[in-house]
């Protein structure tokens, strides 16, 4: 039985997905962040007999995002996707999402899937030299921050917003720590889409000209360390397998691939 979530439901949904707080890393920030009664986003459980929780859906503005640790009603989470005119994303784990792809009335126009990983412990974070000066971004940095992404090409095609990064270091749900030289950021690691059990590690990156310092990694080694000590799970994307081994002898984990199908 498919029902759409209201408040009432805010402790069992909570407890579900906390279950696997890096595969729900989105789930869980956007419950915290809006609730259940903010229009900007919706849920739906689906549950068996009304009382075992077996599958969640989250549309938070254009984006559905599914999880389901086992069987679940992929034809009813489906349904309410394809009865949705606006939305434009669907993502998740790739072995969940993969099960509402025959019940799609359209299919991805951009069906990308990420290598997703996680890190509980950091084991060989890079020792930050006392001279070295990593600062950490307030909002008022923003500007250079996004400014510093495009001139990284691995970033250069990407789509970034000044003002939501601004907000996002207003309200804490995301930090970056950086390096400059001449009052311009040359490296840089942020994280965003904090909630109180985990994080997303983003924006990891030298300007040209700069790299083969360990710059980036003095930058991920502050802001790994801060995160894991305020107790929180650590969780990135990586498609590079070159990137995906310098994450591992940090101590991250691949706990599966993660999909971002644009229907755009």
């Amino acid at each position: 039985m498919i029902r759409q979530l209201v408040e009432e439901d805010r402790k069992v949904t909570l407890h579900f997905v906390s279950q696997k707080p890096a595969e729900n890393l989105f789930i869980i920030g956007d419950i915290e962040a809006y609730g259940f009664d903010n229009p900007i986003q919706k849920l739906w459980g689906d549950f068996v007999e009304e009382s075992e929780f077996r599958g969640i859906l989250l549309k938070y503005d254009g984006n559905f995002i599914v999880y389901a640790p086992g069987e679940f009603d992929a034809k009813g989470f489906a349904e309410i996707i394809n009865h949705d005119e606006k939305y434009e994303f669907i993502s998740g784990i790739e072995a969940i999402v993969v099960k509402l792809e025959p019940y799609l009335t359209s299919k991805p126009s951009n069906p990308r899937v990420l290598y997703y990983a996680k890190c509980e412990q950091a084991k060989d974070l890079q020792e930050v030299p006392a001279e070295m000066e990593v600062k950490k971004a307030i909002p008022d940095d923003a500007e250079r921050i996004i400014d510093q992404m495009y001139g990284i090409p691995e970033f250069a095609s990407s789509t970034f917003s000044v003002e939501r990064k601004r907000e996002s270091l207003s309200i804490e749900s995301a930090r970056t720590y950086f390096i400059e030289e001449d009052g311009r950021i040359i490296s840089s690691a942020s994280s965003t889409a904090e909630n109180s059990q985990s994080a997303m590690i983003v924006g990891v990156g030298t300007l040209s000209g700069y790299e083969k310092k360990g710059l980036a990694s003095f930058c991920m080694s502050i802001l790994c360390a801060e995160l894991l000590n305020e107790g929180k799970m650590l969780c990135l994307f990586y498609d590079n397998p070159t990137a995906g081994s310098i994450y591992k002898r940090i101590g991250f984990v691949d706990i599966g691939k993660w999909c971002m199908w644009s229907f755009k």
